[in-house]
């Protein structure tokens, strides 16, 4: 049996924010909403169950997604509209700039939960392709 990644909870402070604002910008759909979880659910079936915890208890984590280059196109200028700040690097050093690593392009946001969010068009490493 090949090991896949099925699906994994994402802590927000409000489920339903957290969701749509992924989605928003991933162009996604919002699936059904299950017990307490809304889910998104990727391309190569991995689902994002968003769950609503306190938000003291949230430890931000990461989240990368590897799109097109046409979906970054889009993506990128939904984060422009929006007016969300973004980064070329997961520290924040280069606001508002692209990174260009393994000859794609790439940038990091953050969810409305703190977690950090960023799509890549290439891989890193050439891993993953």
């Amino acid at each position: 049996m090949s090991v896949k990644l099925n699906h994994t909870i994402v802590h927000a402070r409000d489920n339903r924010e957290s969701a749509e604002f992924l989605a928003g910008i991933l162009g996604l759909e919002i699936g059904q909403e299950w017990g307490p979880f809304i889910p998104l659910t990727t391309a190569n079936g991995v689902t994002l169950d968003f769950a609503a915890i306190p938000a003291e208890s949230i430890t931000p984590q990461h989240y990368a997604f590897l799109v097109s280059e046409a979906e970054f196109d889009t993506a990128y200028a939904r984060i422009q509209e929006l007016g969300a700040p973004y980064y070329a690097d997961p520290h924040g050093k280069h606001p508002g700039e692209i990174n260009h690593n393994d000859g794609g392009r790439g940038i990091y946001f953050t969810d409305p939960a703190g977690h950090g969010m960023e799509i890549i068009t290439r891989p890193y490493g050439g891993y993953g392709s």
